[in-house]
Parts: structure tokens; sequence; C-alpha cells
């Protein structure tokens, strides 16, 4: 503990002693004896706020810890020893309910300090071995027993069940299958398990979480007040009312009264209480904020940068789309390629290998795989020799089949990058790997234009017509692009003028902008050191709508807080003009000003309950994840349709009425009943969260276009097509076919981004 914190602790504690005592001595008939009891304590805590209050006025810093000086030694001066000692303690009684709600924060944010891990089991020549921590190495296969804490960020070889609260806040365990990644600090509450090692102890997330809760405890900035702005108008209003009753009355005691229930305990704990207490809330929601000072200022934000990569975007490849030749099947030509590069430590090799487990595709084990580094690799998998990797790798001088003539060009102007595959020698398929925009990307910024934010600016180093195309979708008011970390500077120096700037970023390159913006937000749970000690606040957990939560905790704290000061300024005047006519003694004054210093407090505690709800009231992310793992193996289905459609025209009518069927059966047996379970058992369920009479009609009123397209669909699979018909049934089954796939599409990226904001 501080030692400013244990001197004014002792305070408390001697002034309370002083004050009994000298009440048993006055009782036993020692009135003299009593008063010096009570004048000792009373002069231990009028040295330390006269110690405070000259190193504030040293700073040039008028705050309001000047009256509680003024009355205390007031009180001394008049020889009202008992009043003193009241006064004293109840200054020091809301000293040590400040340190209360700072130790309270303290601990929200260091709850994971004895949480991190020491060592890792590690498998080692068929034996687990356990070894420190920072001997673990990329690739190494650990296992985690039930109960131990995740050492280092890694691969699941098998299904597990883990609570990730320590790093998520979601309070209930959380269950992943094979080939989905684990953070470290989530801690085991399943079976044992094993996971291959994908960071050391150094780069894990949760060693950077928890270097950066360190930095924020050590930091030194303060906590800024809110209520100092109002000390110069508040001090020389309550010294001017007890001047003016002393001169009026002549009696000093009615002057002591006015300056006893000006005590300003109210104005110089609510507002450092409510920011406390916000800090602590923010905490618990995975949102570290430094300093108080930072809060203030997100409650005032107007304008707002925002990185791409890694920040509005998820920072690493998912697999977009799968560009096969038409005779070549889509899931096969995945399989293969994840089985080969299961053999690689690429992150977009692993971003393949992830896309084949969560579709449910058996993988293989290649033989006499080569890699050249940078290039791609190539080996045999179940008998076929497959050549994976860059362009030039796979097809070399070959010319472009004439499905892939504009392959590139379509593949560079989504920003997008291209794992190109050969079977046998020969050019088979591309898989498209994208950064794809976070799911809680729309609705975060949604939520920052209800809270005020006027203007929000994509400022990234991409190029423009990458960056125009991500920030059309998200509907920002401007995209800067092709910025270097200089131009950010300038940028957001320049906005600076207008209002209050906030920046996000996570990337070495943002730390400049970060630490140049009014507050920096660092996407700190995967983003550079770099950034996260440049910023102001970090969002230890990965989703960006926690930012909007941050802001919106920090605009209902400054309400709470003007309300506490705008009361407990009027409350004190009412009771200073009651004092000043000879209506409020000076010890009964001290009374009254503890029940306004309760009530204050009391409602500057009310931010510990902002935005509470139980685990019963949201979607557990175990819901969300069976939804987004039933969607992953509806995608071929989605794929097939898109297919078929391409190929509708070329195929022969034997061939494209085998493929009608198969795909007619997926949509009876797979998509239609994943719609009706929808309606019937989730929609309900959903709708109970959010409130409002039929909140998602519309997510209905799609399921019943879905079931439409899909009766057309098995309407032309079953039909008897003749010669004059067949040019027109071709095209009403292309349409209904593309159709079907795009409605699909947006349905489950819709329920996958209600799902996520209701989750906890």
């Amino acid at each position: 503990m501080p030692l400013t914190n244990r001197i004014s602790l002792a305070q408390l504690g001697i002034c309370s002693m002083s004050l009994v005592a000298g009440g048993g001595v006055r009782l036993f008939g020692f009135g003299q004896l009593a008063g010096w009891i009570w004048l000792g304590g009373a002069s231990i805590v009028l040295v330390g706020v006269l110690a405070d209050t000259v190193v504030a006025l040293w700073h040039k810093k008028f705050g309001l810890d000047l009256i509680a000086l003024v009355s205390i030694a007031g009180a001394i001066v008049l020889q009202e020893y008992f009043t003193a000692a009241v006064i004293a303690l109840m200054f020091a009684s809301g000293r040590a309910l400040e340190i209360y709600a700072e130790r309270r924060a303290q601990d929200e944010m260091s709850a994971l300090l004895s949480k991190a891990p020491r060592c890792a089991n590690r498998y080692e020549n068929g034996q687990l071995v356990q070894v420190p921590l920072a001997a673990v190495r990329l690739g190494d296969r650990l296992a985690v027993r039930s109960g131990e804490t995740v050492p280092v960020d890694g691969t699941l070889v098998s299904g597990a069940t883990v609570d990730e609260s320590s790093l998520t806040g979601e309070s209930l365990p959380v269950s992943y299958g094979p080939g989905k990644s684990v953070g470290s600090g989530a801690v085991n509450a399943g079976d044992a398990f094993d996971l291959l090692a994908t960071s050391t102890e150094e780069d894990s997330t949760f060693s950077n979480i928890i270097r950066l809760v360190r930095a924020a405890q050590e930091s030194k900035a303060p906590a800024a007040r809110l209520a100092d702005r109002y000390a110069l108008m508040f001090v020389p209003l309550a010294l001017g009312i007890a001047g003016l009753s002393w001169l009026f009355s002549g009696d000093p005691n009615r002057a002591l009264a006015v300056v006893v229930v000006a005590t300003p305990c109210p104005l110089i704990l609510a507002v450092p209480v409510a920011i406390v207490s916000a800090m602590s809330r923010c905490a618990r929601r995975g949102v570290l904020i430094k300093h108080g000072g930072a809060l203030e200022k997100m409650a005032e934000v107007k304008t707002m940068f925002f990185d791409k990569t890694g920040t509005l975007t998820g920072g690493k490849a998912r697999l977009a789309a799968i560009l096969a030749a038409p005779a070549v099947d889509q899931e096969e030509l995945l399989r293969l390629a994840a089985s080969l590069e299961q053999m690689s430590g690429h992150t977009i090799a692993q971003a393949v290998v992830g896309a084949a487990i969560e579709r449910g595709l058996r993988l293989t084990v290649p033989e006499r795989v080569i890699e050249q580094a940078g290039a791609g690799l190539s080996g045999w998998v179940d008998g076929k020799q497959i050549s994976i990797g860059g362009h030039d790798y796979v097809l070399g001088t070959a010319t472009w089949p004439a499905w892939a003539a504009n392959l590139v060009e379509r593949i560079g102007y989504e920003g997008a990058a291209g794992v190109y595959v050969a079977i046998d020698g020969t050019f088979c398929g591309v898989l498209q790997m994208a950064d794809e925009i976070r799911l809680e990307t729309p609705r975060a910024l949604r939520m920052l234009r209800a809270l005020g934010v006027g203007h929000i600016v994509m400022l990234t180093g991409d190029r423009a017509d990458v960056a125009r195309t991500i920030g059309n979708s998200l509907a920002v008011d401007a995209v800067v692009a092709e910025q270097t970390p200089a131009s950010k500077l300038a940028a957001i120096s320049e906005a600076r003028r207008d209002g209050v700037t906030l920046m996000v970023g996570d990337g070495i390159n943002d730390a400049p902008a970060l630490a140049a913006a009014d507050i920096g937000v660092a996407m700190g749970a995967r983003g550079a050191a770099a950034a996260a000690e440049s910023a102001q606040v970090v969002l230890l957990v990965d989703r960006l709508d926690r930012l909007a939560f941050a802001v919106r905790i920090a605009q209902q704290t400054r309400t709470i807080a003007l309300q506490s000061v705008a009361g407990g300024m009027g409350l004190s005047i009412a009771a200073m003009l009651v004092a000043a006519f000879g209506y409020l003694p000076p010890v009964a004054g001290a009374l009254l000003q503890e029940l306004i210093d309760v009530a204050v407090i009391l409602n500057a505690l009310r931010v510990l309950r902002l935005e509470t709800a139980t685990s019963a009231e949201r979607i557990s992310a175990n819901d969300l994840d069976k939804l987004k793992e039933e969607h992953a193996r509806l995608r071929p289905v989605l794929d097939r349709l898109a297919r078929l459609a391409d190929q509708a025209a070329n195929l022969p009518a034997p061939v494209m009425r085998e493929e009608l069927l198969l795909l007619n059966e997926s949509l009876r047996h797979q998509i239609l009943p994943h719609e009706s379970n929808d309606d019937v058992t989730l929609y309900p369920r959903v709708a109970r969260l959010i409130g409002g009479e039929d909140p998602l009609a519309s997510m209905s009123s799609t399921h019943r276009e879905i079931y439409r397209l899909s009766r057309i669909v098995d309407r032309l699979t079953n039909a008897t097509l003749g010669e004059g018909d067949e040019e027109a049934s071709m095209q009403e089954l292309r349409r209904t076919l593309y159709a079907l796939e795009a409605i699909l599409r947006l349905h489950f990226a819709q329920e996958e981004e209600i799902y996520y904001g209701l989750a906890s």
C-alpha cells in the first residue's frame, strides 16, 4: 500500500480513538484533558491537510482541501476542540472511502496476476515433462490438465472446454473443437487436452495482458478531479458567506459553522469515487483504462480514427471463397490443400487447415513434402501430387486457363490473398484468403454514433481501393488510405483543433498516432506492445464493441459525477445559509455534512452497477460457437449453389439433373431443418433478450423467402423440361440459385452478428 494511503488510514484511526477517548474522559469529569485529547487528534489531520494544501499551491493548483484546512484551524482557534475533532474525523473518513474505492479498482485490474502460469507440460520422447514456461517453443506439443491455466497460445489437437472469464469476462465455460485457437490465460474446465504452441511465453496473449496491467498499476498519471474546476467558485463563496455571517452577527461560531458545513468531502470524493468505480467496471469487461483523465475525455469524444488491419478487420487470414476449375470439387480441393498445408507453419497455411477442420473435412498425412520458403510447398496426398503457394510457384510460365482469366485482378481488387493449387501438375483452383471485417465492427460503429460520435475516419496504410471497399461497407465518414506513421500523426493533430479525438490501432506503426490523439486505444489482446504502451486505453478482449461499452460508461459516469458535484454543492450551500443565520451549530453542522457525504458518495457508487447483466440474460459463448459451427457445416451447400449457377449453361442435361438432385437433398435435409429449428427454438429466446413485441420479424420473413426459393428449386428439379421452354427454365433456375445463395449468406451473417451482440 502506498505511504500516503497508510498515513490517511492512520489519521482515521487516531481521530476515531481520540474522539472516543476524549468522550470517555469527559464523562469522568476531566473536561480539560478531554479537550487536549480532541485537539491532538484534530491536529494530526490538520498537519496532513496543511501539507497537502501547500503542495497543491506550490503546483499552482487551487483545490477544495483549503476549506477543510480553514474549518479545522478555525475550530481550534475558537477552542472548539470537540468540533475540530468531529470535522477531522469526517474528513479522514472521506479520505478512507476514496482509498477503499481505489483499492477495489486495483484489485479488479490485478486479478490476472495471481493466475499467471509458471511452467508447461511438454511431450518429450513420448513422455510428459514439466518445463519452465520460457523453454516453450513454437510447435511444441503441450498437455493441459484439468484445472490448469493454458500456458501459451496454441491450436487444439483435440476438443476442449475452457473458462475464459479472466480474458473475456464470459462467465460460462466455452467448448472448442480440434483446430481452434485457444489463448493463454484460459483455464481448463474439462478433461485434459493437448495443444500445439503457436507462441512463446513472451509473445503470448496472457503475458501481454499482464505486462499492460502492471504498467497501468505503476502509471503515475493522476486521475483528473472534475470537482476542482468548481473550487474557484465554491471556496470564495463559502469563505464569503462565513465572513458576512461573522460581520453582521459578531459571532465567530456562526462563521465556523458555515465553514464546517462547507467541508468539501462530497466534491473532493464524489468524482474520484465515480471515476475509479468506472475504471473498475471497465476492467471487469476487459477494458483497461490507465488513468482517470482518459476516462473523463472519453465522455467528450467527437472524432474517432480507426486503423483498418487488426482493428476494423480481424487482422488474420480466413478462407473467403474457393474458386475451382469446372470439373474439380471444391471440398476435395480444400481437403487436399489443407492436408499438405499441415506441414507448413505459415499463418495462411494455418488458416487453410483451420478452414478445412471447421468444415469437418478428413485430413490425411502428406508424404515427400518439399517447402520453398516464401513461395509454396509440394508433396503427395492420397497418391496425388499437390503443389500449393503463389501463382508463380504453382503455374510458372504456363498459360492461364480460360475459367481463370481475371482471377488475379479480382483477388487483388478485393484486397485478398490467393493460395493457388495444382493437382498432378494441372492448375485446379485458388483458395481466396481475406482479412474479413470483424463480426462486431458494424454494430460497434453504430453504437458509437448513437453515443454522439460525430465523425468516424478510417486511417490506414493500405491501398486506396482496398480501403475504400472496407470503408464503404462500414459507412465511415472518410477513408484516408496509403498513410505513413508521420501522415497519420499529422491528420490527428489537425483534427484535435475541432474537439476531442480518439485513435484505435494495434500495430507498431500506430504507436505515434495513439500517442498524438487525446485518447489512444490499443487492441491489446493480440496487438503490438508498442501500441499498447503508447495508448491510454487498452482493449484486453479482442472485441471492438467493448470500446462502445467504455464510451457509454464514461458518459454515464460523467453524468453521475456532475450530479454528485451539483448535489453536494447545493446541499452544502443550503446548509451554509442555515448556519449563517444561527440555526445550525458547528457540531450539528459536522454531522449534517457527514450525511451529505454519505449520500453523495453512495450516488457516485452507482457507477459500479452500470451496464450489469447476469449470464442468464445473455446468450452464452457456447451458443454462439454452436451457431457458427453449424453455419460452417452448411457453407459447402452455399458454395454448391453458386457453383451450379455458374456452370448451369455448360453442363450436360444428365449431369445437371444429378447435381440438382444432390443440391435439392441438401436443401431439404440440411438448410430447411436448420432454419425451421431457428424459428421454433432460438428466435423466441433471442426475442426476449432484445425486447419489443416482434423484434425478429424481418429474420422470420427471410426464412419464408428461403422456403419459397427452395420450393422453386425443388419444382425445377422434378420438372420434365420440354424443348420449347428449356432456355426460360434454365434462366429461372440460375436466377433462383443465385438469389438463394445470396440470401442465405446474408442471413447467416445477420444471425451471427445478432447473436454476437447478445453474447457475453
